[in-house]
Order: structure tokens, then C-alpha cells, then sequence
């Protein structure tokens, strides 16, 4: 263990890091080149093969040429997600979602019933009247 000092178990566990570092950057360069679609597919295999022959400077140019519109990609794909997201919830749920044409069903209930429990959070409601509300809701 004398032959190996902390000092250098550390540089080693700093080059592992950066070197894991560096191929989650490859990875997520090479992941956008793919979802960009203003790319024509000889562009496409330009850059791959560039950034694929020439590591360290093909993402550093790939970072400052094409980051922008890759952070607007990144933030497009997020932003579908989530859509897609609350159109489940919605669906599932049973409320107006896409496709629903805003019928009613257990949907409208429970956003009924959500109403009513804000009304009486904030004191519009005595407990009485929330109780008969709901019972008149859920019959």
C-alpha cells in the first residue's frame, strides 16, 4: 500500500470521473444529433464521423456550434413529455381530456367534489353544507 499514495488515488478517481464524464457528453452529442430533425442525414453522418475521429475536439465543436438548439431540443422534448403526461393523467382520470369531447363521468365528479373541498378550506362552506353537497354530487 506504501507504493500507492492517497494523493494518487485521487488524481485516479478524478481522470475515472472525468473520463465517465466525457462519454455521458459523447452519448447525449450523439443523442441529439439523432433527434434533430432540421439535420439532413449527410450532415447527420458528418458530424458523427467527425466526433467519432476527432473525440475531445469534435464535441467541443459540436457543444459551441449546435448547443443552443440543442437546449431548445432538450427543453421541446421535456415539454412533450409532460403534455403527454397530463394527457394520461387526464385520460386515465376519466376527465375531458383529448378524445373525451368534455364528457362527464367520474371526471367531473371529482373535480366537483374538488371544488367543494376548496370552498370549505377556505370557509365558504360549513361542514353541514359540504357534506349534503357531496352527498348531492356523488347520488
Amino acid at each position: 500500500m506504501d507504493d500507492y499514495p492517497l494523493l494518487d488515488l485521487f488524481l485516479t478517481m478524478l481522470y475515472f470521473f472525468l473520463w465517465v464524464m466525457w462519454f455521458f457528453l459523447l452519448f447525449k452529442v450523439i443523442t441529439d444529433l439523432f433527434r434533430d430533425h432540421s439535420l439532413s442525414g449527410w450532415a447527420k453522418a458528418g458530424w458523427l464521423v467527425f466526433v467519432l475521429l476527432v473525440p475531445y475536439v469534435g464535441v467541443l465543436v459540436y457543444l459551441i456550434a449546435r448547443g443552443r438548439s440543442m437546449r431548445e431540443r432538450d427543453v421541446e422534448q421535456a415539454r412533450d413529455q409532460e403534455q403527454a403526461f397530463r394527457s394520461y393523467v387526464q385520460k386515465a382520470a376519466g376527465g375531458p381530456g383529448p378524445g373525451h369531447g368534455g364528457g362527464g363521468g367520474g371526471g367531473a365528479h371529482a373535480s366537483e367534489l374538488a371544488k367543494l373541498a376548496d370552498l370549505k378550506r377556505n370557509g365558504d362552506l360549513t361542514a353541514d353544507e359540504y357534506e349534503r353537497a357531496k352527498a348531492k354530487i356523488l347520488a
